[in-house]
């Protein structure tokens, strides 16, 4: 369990001043030129050894893909990028950090902005998220107005500017490359990797995409040491983490706890426990929409991290626990994300422009069983031929959940086809 003391968001619901005042009275901004003075590589080193992953679903190490910058800047500046878009179903904690602690936000840009020898951020925020733009956008002119961003950011001799840039509500924006497509003005559609954003990312030159809570906990990682950081949660998942659980929990919320807390533990301490109680949970998805949900049996025990999600086929992701009791149709569940995967793949590679779509008439038909039982199998190998086939990772997103549905829930539906079949016959 996370001691108090350990806590990042220390406002992560609002009941404090989120302004600039309040912001320095929770520690934010403390002595930023000492972290800045301590220069760009040792920056970088310490985020390695803090063991922090990024929060934005992949998991690939902070500290690593800073590192991928070029160490000197030629004729083409740095940016750094955050992606704010945080459009994965269950997922709101990016949200409430850019609300209630966005000086947080600010503070990251500037410190990893410094460690990449970039001189301007570009924070990408979601279109449907006003309030929080506002917010942020606040933030940016009190640090301007404190002499914290600007000609010479907190005193640092450093030159360091802030933008926001608001989307408008695609999910395929979140992913890195179709961000700054998007950025630049055009269709939000991912690019093919190699260059990678650290060779040739926003206008062509070197950039590096963090999520907004990857960034905003980089200042605290700095001021306390790596060795803090990577003292909580286990070897290789360390660190604090936000969780958001929604679904049929007795008070579904956001909260700040220990990498690699037992899945029941978060539920039962935070959540105020399944609807119904324990026994009566059918499933969780444990990392955001696009993960295979995990029956109750792997629920029981398994821990909250990278490695032990994966472990059962599942995964982090942004850590967006969507509880499902036993009055909840998992195959309906499922079939209503395969149409959001439908309707949000950009069209640009054949296997998901065309796959998403086959996919969710094909559980559609499966919600109500009128299905042959080898179709089960069909569907499956569809899954396989759209995974790992696409640009980016959204045909995985889309295959994800249908895989873990037909793992754990197959019985129901091959009972539902029969039901139906023979109903057919009895008429």
């Amino acid at each position: 369990m996370l001691a108090d003391k350990d806590r990042i968001f220390t406002n992560l619901y609002g009941f404090h001043d989120w302004r600039l005042a309040g912001a320095r009275a929770r520690g934010a901004w403390d002595n930023t030129k000492a972290i800045l003075d301590k220069g760009p590589d040792a920056i970088v080193e310490e985020m390695k050894k803090s063991g922090l992953r990024g929060r934005g679903g992949a998991g690939f190490p902070t500290g690593l893909k800073w590192s991928f910058m070029p160490k000197q800047v030629g004729d083409r500046p740095h940016y750094l990028v955050v992606n704010a878009d945080e459009s994965e179903p269950g997922t709101c904690k990016d949200r409430d950090i850019m609300r209630h602690d966005p000086h947080l936000l600010v503070e990251g840009c500037l410190v990893a902005g410094f460690a990449m020898r970039a001189h301007a951020a570009y924070i990408y925020v979601r279109g449907e998220f006003y309030n929080e733009a506002v917010h942020l956008k606040e933030a940016i002119a009190e640090a301007y107005a404190a002499g914290l961003l600007g000609e010479n950011a907190c005193g640092s001799g450093w030159k360091f500017d802030v933008y926001v840039h608001r989307g408008a509500g695609a999910y395929i924006c979140g992913e890195e490359t179709a961000l700054l497509e998007s950025l630049e003005g055009k269709k939000g559609m991912p690019r093919l990797k190699p260059p990678f954003p650290a060779g040739a990312g926003l206008y062509g030159c070197p950039s590096t995409v963090n999520n907004v809570e990857s960034i905003a906990v980089a200042p605290t990682i700095l001021r306390r040491g790596a060795a803090w950081f990577a003292g909580i949660g286990r070897p290789n998942n360390t660190g604090t983490k936000l969780f958001c659980i929604s679904g049929h929990v007795n008070t579904p919320c956001n909260v700040e706890e220990e990498m690699g807390i037992p899945l029941k533990e978060l539920v039962e301490k935070h959540a105020g426990g399944v609807r119904g109680g324990w026994d009566n949970l059918l499933a969780v998805i444990p990392g955001g929409a696009s993960v295979p949900l995990l029956p109750k049996s792997i629920c029981d025990t398994v821990l909250m991290d990278f490695d032990s999600l994966k472990d059962q086929q599942s995964g982090l992701g942004t850590a967006a626990v969507i509880v499902m009791d036993k009055s909840t149709d998992v195959i309906k569940a499922i079939a209503r994300l395969s149409y959001f995967y439908k309707h949000e793949s950009c069209g640009q590679c054949t296997p998901c422009r065309e796959g998403t779509g086959w996919m969710w008439r094909v559980m559609e038909r499966m919600v109500l069983g009128n299905a042959r039982l080898e179709e089960i199998d069909a569907l499956y190998d569809v899954t396989k031929q759209v995974e790992g086939h696409t640009i980016c990772a959204l045909g995985d997103a889309a295959a994800w959940p249908i895989q873990g549905l037909i793992r754990h829930f197959r019985p129901e539906m091959e009972r539902r086809i029969r039901a139906r079949t023979e109903k057919l016959a009895a008429e």
